[in-house]
């Protein structure tokens, strides 16, 4: 098991520590610079669950927290309760060997974007 923190220690999250890590393009996930390690949300401790602030947007599918003291990112939630996956932000797990883990680039800036929404010089 491996521990998350965040910078000022007030939210704390432990889960398997990872082997795969995805990195997203995506507006959010660019701008906040996050690693996720996924799992089951019953693979993951979260014991001070009011330490996080959710934020929601676009689709209103995932619950995106951060630390209300520190601000920074810690995890993802999925607001669909059949959804059994959530994001921890590997970046704030401490002693991870990142030449051992396997990483997974993630194209959300394109994959989420409907063809109506595309610009007509982007290839299908």
């Amino acid at each position: 098991m491996t521990e998350a923190t965040c910078h000022c220690g007030a939210a704390r999250l432990t889960a398997p520590t990872p082997t795969e890590v995805t990195i997203c393009n995506c507006s959010i996930c660019r701008r906040t610079g996050a690693r996720w390690a996924y799992y089951t949300p019953a693979e993951v401790t979260l014991p001070h669950p009011g330490s996080t602030q959710a934020y929601v947007w676009g689709d209103r599918m995932l619950a995106l927290h951060r630390c209300k003291t520190c601000g920074c990112v810690t995890h993802w939630q999925s607001l669909n309760a059949a959804m059994q996956r959530m994001g921890v932000n590997a970046r704030l797990m401490e002693g991870l060997d990142w030449t051992r883990l396997s990483v997974r680039r993630f194209d959300g800036a394109d994959t989420w974007t409907t063809l109506a929404e595309r610009r007509p010089c982007d290839p299908d």
